[in-house]
């Protein structure tokens, strides 16, 4: 079995994050937790994505999550236990996720030989990953497999994504690149969040944003205008290949040939689900 090369294993981490995130802007997760009273619109994706560590409060979260201000998670964590538990969160993500999927991909997809091949594949993945010092990956791996196919996927999904991005954040602290110069430096590439999305969902100010451009200015990886400087391509190229690299085990268990037909099959599901309006139109860009 040949071992897929790095740039294969950005490929194939793409559309199975992307898959994993469409909870995260689902109603059907917002709806879930305002069932139980919550009705903070950030809330649920803190609480879904957290509660496989527990009753955690927003120190954990602030370290595990990294771009989110800790005062932000302080207003909501770990108030958020004594309405909703995390085995309680865990339903609600897991209900949601079953809904969202079959709306964005639709029965047949979700029932289909496909959906299977591409779940098994994935969980074979995940299974390769290493727990220490990557708390979301191990607190997801500690929790049951779903029986259905699509959900499945899901978990496999997730563990390869919280797999992959407590490995970035090490990448992350050995760029010397804080929360806010991490969101900023990812922005300026084009493919991140834009500032509004950011600044709304993560709890910085504007003036947070504006000092950590300063600071990347004084680095020499930001210009006058606010574009990624030849040295800032190159840090953000380099933080991308060392996550490659510390990513690369799960997807070492399935060989290149199994990392190509997994790509393959989530590119499809994921065209599928943005077809369907799995995102908000303006998620993405540097504006």
């Amino acid at each position: 079995m040949t071992n897929p090369p790095p740039h294969a294993v950005r490929r194939c981490a793409h559309p199975v994050n992307l898959l994993h995130s469409t909870l995260y802007f689902s109603p059907d997760l917002d709806a879930g937790f305002r069932r139980l009273g919550i009705e903070d619109r950030s809330t649920p994706a803190l609480a879904a994505r957290s509660a496989p560590l527990g009753a955690v409060g927003a120190g954990t979260v602030a370290a595990a999550f990294y771009t989110y201000d800790h005062g932000f998670l302080a207003e909501r964590l770990p108030a958020v236990w004594e309405t909703v538990s995390p085995a309680a969160a865990l339903g609600i993500r897991l209900g949601a996720v079953d809904t969202t999927l079959r709306r964005l991909l639709g029965e047949e997809a979700v029932a289909s030989p496909a959906m299977a091949e591409a779940a098994d594949l994935a969980l074979r993945a995940a299974e390769g990953g290493g727990r220490h010092a990557r708390p979301l990956y191990s607190g997801n791996a500690d929790l049951p497999v779903p029986d259905a196919a699509h959900l499945r996927l899901w978990h496999a999904a997730t563990l390869l994504r919280e797999h992959r991005g407590d490995g970035h954040l090490t990448a992350l602290l050995g760029a010397g690149l804080d929360p806010v110069e991490a969101l900023v430096s990812h922005t300026a590439t084009g493919r991140g969040l834009t500032p509004r999305w950011i600044l709304d969902t993560r709890g910085w100010r504007q003036d947070d944003w504006d000092a950590a451009v300063e600071r990347l200015r004084g680095r020499g990886l930001l210009d006058a205008d606010g574009e990624l400087t030849t040295a800032g391509t190159a840090l953000r190229e380099s933080l991308e290949e060392e996550t490659d690299r510390l990513d690369a085990a799960p997807y070492a268990r399935l060989g290149a040939d199994g990392v190509a037909r997994l790509t393959e099959l989530a590119k499809g599901f994921l065209a599928t689900a943005l077809g369907a309006g799995a995102y908000p139109t303006g998620l993405t860009g540097k504006r």
